[in-house]
């Protein structure tokens, strides 16, 4: 395993935005299955949900049940294809190294729990590549010694 993605980077990959090329680009110059975690799948279903019912209350915030949905289709058909794949992790292991990032980087840098989760799930994982658009997130992981090619 080479690389683990965040939540930023699967938004990317199934929602036209403005990093979306850039994902494309580098899933097309990859060979073999995207790993990820059940967290970072959990952490963007939910956020489309979020953004569904956002949506509902106003038009003009979020995007539309018909569009979440079918991001929801599309990750589900990559999982199910094998393009995409779930990694099995040690959670108690992967909160400790987040315990470590949070207690090194957050007063100093300002980090959220999820994003430190998925760094530190990297770090456990010992991926040298780091999958992020999230300019924050993208510091602590390069902080760690991760490499973030956008």
């Amino acid at each position: 395993m080479r690389r683990f993605p965040d939540t930023s980077f699967c938004c990317a990959l199934y929602r036209s935005q403005l990093n979306s090329g850039d994902a494309d680009q580098y899933m097309a110059q990859v060979s073999g299955p995207l790993h990820t975690s059940s967290l970072v799948l959990l952490e963007f279903r939910q956020s489309i949900r979020l953004q569904i019912r956002l949506h509902g209350l106003d038009k003009t915030k979020g995007f539309s049940q018909r569009e979440g949905e079918k991001m929801l289709q599309d990750i589900q058909a990559d999982l199910a294809s094998g393009l995409i794949e779930t990694v099995r992790v040690d959670w108690p292991d992967v909160h400790q190294w987040a315990e470590n990032l949070s207690n090194k980087h957050t007063i100093t840098s300002g980090h959220r729990l999820t994003d430190i989760l998925h760094v530190a799930t990297a770090m456990h994982l010992a991926v040298p590549e780091f999958l992020t658009f999230d300019t924050n997130q993208k510091l602590l992981a390069q902080a760690e010694g991760l490499t973030v090619p956008f």
